[in-house]
């Protein structure tokens, strides 16, 4: 393995990679929002990132500015994102208050959910979607089915 390949960050098998109108901007909002770790980026033309790796927690998101010539294009052009990026936190209430803080849109406050996460939802100010987690008890999958099925009545 070469020298380069080994200091590449090592990514999970699915990694969301977010068009953002300021890619740029949104790595400096994710490190206040959710404390992410920039990796690396590659400036290209016109100071548009061509690409960039940061880490949340254990993953890695890579992002890359607006390319209408490449026809990426991020959800504000598109006015709207049918994807929903999932974050599984520590504490969800407070990475939600420090994602508010640094600019999010609260879309869902966070509460205790029938399949036992403790769950909320923001909309970043770049127009991502983030559901947010943490975990905060055990259910078998009858009990989840049984608790959903009250839960959408």
């Amino acid at each position: 393995m070469s020298q380069q390949e080994s200091q590449r960050p090592v990514a999970q098998s699915v990694v969301p990679h977010l068009v953002c109108d300021g890619a740029a901007n949104a790595i400096e909002f994710y490190k206040k929002a959710f404390g992410a770790e920039e990796l690396m980026r590659l400036p290209g033309k016109g100071g548009r990132l061509m690409h960039a790796c940061i880490k949340i927690g254990n993953s890695c998101v890579f992002l890359v500015d607006e390319s209408p010539e490449w026809g990426a294009l991020g959800p504000k052009t598109l006015k709207g994102s049918p994807v929903t990026v999932h974050l599984n936190v520590p504490d969800v209430d407070a990475t939600i208050a420090s994602a508010v803080a640094a600019g999010a849109t609260l879309a869902m406050p966070a509460q205790d959910m029938f399949w036992g996460d403790r769950y909320g939802k923001i909309v970043d100010p770049f127009g991502h979607h983030w559901s947010v987690a943490t975990h905060v008890r055990d259910l078998t999958p009858a009990e989840i089915q049984a608790a959903g099925a009250k839960f959408c009545v």
